[in-house]
């Protein structure tokens, strides 16, 4: 009768535990499922946002570029010849030697001088190279030099 006992009692054991642990997967799902949904709630919405900051950031540096190519054509603000300037982007926008087609349409012995010019719009900023670059123009850290190459 002890054997039996035992038996029944492990039975027993068994069946509760099967039914304590089908109780808790099922909690646990549910509680899967509702951090699931909060999850893709708030990924939708973030990416909604994500989506509208990328393309104002995208609207702004393309008019940037369009502003870096337009700018020697507005002469309020550009207040050198545009045939004396040269654009190349990077890592500045423009090489202006100024007095140029004075020089070579007018034949006018003027000094020209070099400008180094990079267009910003709204609140940007010149970058780490930029300022290194700008740093080195007014340290006097430019130099000429003529490199030949013969055939």
């Amino acid at each position: 009768m002890a054997i039996m006992d035992t038996l029944l009692g492990l039975v027993m054991g068994l069946i509760i535990a099967f039914f304590v642990y089908m109780a808790m997967k099922a909690r646990l799902r549910h509680r899967i499922a509702q951090v699931q949904a909060e999850f893709e709630k708030t990924w939708l919405e973030q990416e909604s946002s994500i989506r509208k900051d990328a393309a104002s950031r995208s609207r702004s540096v393309l008019k940037g570029k369009i502003a870096e190519h337009m700018i020697p054509m507005i002469p309020a603000v550009f207040h050198y010849e545009p045939a004396d300037a040269r654009f190349i982007g990077a890592p500045i926008d423009y090489i202006i030697f100024d007095g140029y087609t004075r020089l070579k349409d007018d034949k006018v012995d003027e000094p020209i001088t070099i400008v180094l010019a990079d267009i910003k719009t709204g609140n940007a900023r010149l970058n780490r190279t930029e300022r290194k670059i700008k740093e080195a123009v007014e340290a006097g850290r430019v130099k000429w030099e003529t490199i030949r190459i013969d055939f």
